[in-house]
């Protein structure tokens, strides 16, 4: 079955990380990715840019209005997702406790709708 794990972004909180820091978080987290990669885990995985880049589009029947910045004036956003494989929801659980313990933050996960066997 494929599992939606959301990642949520957040604030940055105390002092922002150093360059060096910052490439042993990215690092530990390609190695975890490699390792989903490796377990046959992976499907697809990104991070989103900050939610000041987005454009929200919303149509009615006479137009289409599009507006800069996020859709909702709120703290938390999605900071990247991962779609990955798991045998059943305990695969996914383990999948996501390991993201859970490398970002610091909590992890959403969902079965995810797959057109091509529902």
């Amino acid at each position: 079955m494929t599992y939606y794990l959301l990642r949520p972004g957040r604030a940055v909180q105390g002092p922002p990380m150093s360059d060096e820091q910052m490439q042993q978080h990215v690092r530990a987290i390609r190695r975890l990715e490699e390792e989903m990669k490796s377990a046959g885990a992976w499907v697809f995985g990104g991070r989103l840019h900050d939610p000041s880049t987005a454009t929200v589009v919303q149509a009615d029947a006479n137009d289409v209005l599009t507006t800069d910045g996020p859709f909702a004036e709120t703290k938390d956003h999605l900071g990247g997702f991962y779609l990955i494989r798991a045998s059943d929801l305990d695969g996914a659980l383990n999948w996501a406790g390991q993201v859970s313990a490398l970002i610091g933050a909590s992890i959403e996960v969902r079965p995810f709708v797959d057109e091509l066997t529902s």
